[in-house]
């Protein structure tokens, strides 16, 4: 180390700050459609596999575009895309209720808080980390622009994925 102070990723900084107002915007276009087809007498699971399959399709493409700034093709990032959340929403999220309420339970009691909304926002935490870094790393990662060129700084990487002038690797 120099003694220099280590420079704040900009860049990393602004698309997570990108990634969390697409999130706030996916959640309201799920809740909406969802209230609207429940509250007009939808059955509740079919209300809410539109929903979220509403908030998925908004989330793929504004992600990709305005979060990540990625120029990966749409049939090369929908699958993973697809892939990723579900993971995070039927396998990250599952285990991190599972583990978290053990966890709570048995420091705190048993309590709804303890066993039902702690565990749930610990696990909708833990599904955002997931899916900002899979998306980051994965699935929005455009290889095409820095395969082969012996990349490793990022300069052939999209405007989204470069790494700031000083970022520490």
């Amino acid at each position: 180390m120099n003694g220099e102070p280590r420079a704040v990723p900009r860049e990393g900084v602004a698309q997570a700050v990108r990634f969390a107002l697409v999130g706030v915007v996916n959640t309201a276009i799920d809740l909406v459609i969802f209230g609207l087809l429940a509250l007009t007498g939808w059955p509740v699971l079919l209300a809410n596999l539109v929903s979220t399959s509403a908030g998925m399709a908004f989330g793929f493409f504004a992600h990709r575009s305005f979060s990540f700034r990625s120029t990966a093709t749409v049939r090369e990032s929908a699958p993973r895309f697809v892939l990723t959340t579900g993971v995070g929403l039927w396998l990250v999220q599952p285990l991190v209720i599972l583990a978290g309420a053990a966890v709570l339970v048995a420091l705190l009691g048993e309590s709804s808080v303890t066993e039902v909304w702690m565990p749930k926002l610990a696990a909708i935490a833990a599904g955002m980390v997931w899916n900002f870094a899979i998306y980051r790393l994965y699935v929005f990662a455009d290889r095409s622009r820095s395969a082969g060129r012996g990349d490793s700084a990022g300069e052939h990487a999209p405007e989204g994925n470069k790494p700031d002038v000083g970022e520490v690797r």
